[in-house]
């Protein structure tokens, strides 16, 4: 390509304009009308869409460990004892679960869940928790092997 004069070159932008417009076209395909055909229209749309998504992302985590914190007080408020114990315990006993895992093992197998809050309760109970006062323990728990 050969500019006779200056103005040509620097009115000549290339072929990256046209790539940068195409990429932002494509993120509007979707829309109707000049929010997909005008680019001073579509940029501004595709830039309020991407900051919804991004807000979207965010809630939608929030929900979630929302979510999980009502299924796990749900269900050790079934079995007798509230979280904090559980946690407690379970981290005492070098059991090492997050909450995600344990809300889907309360949801998913109970029988498990059952298992691994009386570990955690047995071990409350062994290390004289105030919580665990009038807590039931299963004489089947050993939790020796789990000290220090």
């Amino acid at each position: 390509m050969v500019f006779l004069s200056l103005n040509l070159l620097i009115r000549a932008r290339g072929p990256d304009e046209f790539w940068r417009k195409r990429k932002i076209f494509k993120l509007a395909a979707h829309y109707i009308g000049r929010r997909r055909n005008c680019y001073s229209i579509t940029i501004r749309n595709v830039h309020r869409a991407l900051t919804y998504c991004t807000r979207g992302r965010q809630l939608k985590k929030e929900d979630m460990k929302e979510l999980r914190e009502q299924r796990l007080e749900a269900a050790t408020s079934e079995h007798g004892i509230n979280f904090a114990t559980l946690k407690e315990g379970l981290t005492r006993c070098n059991i090492l679960l997050n909450r995600k895992s344990l809300a889907d093992l309360a949801i998913w197998e109970p029988r498990s869940f059952k298992a691994i809050t009386d570990v955690a309760c047995a071990r409350a109970k062994q290390d004289h928790f105030k919580a665990t006062t009038n807590v039931q323990v299963p004489k089947s728990v050993i939790v020796r092997g789990l000290i220090k």
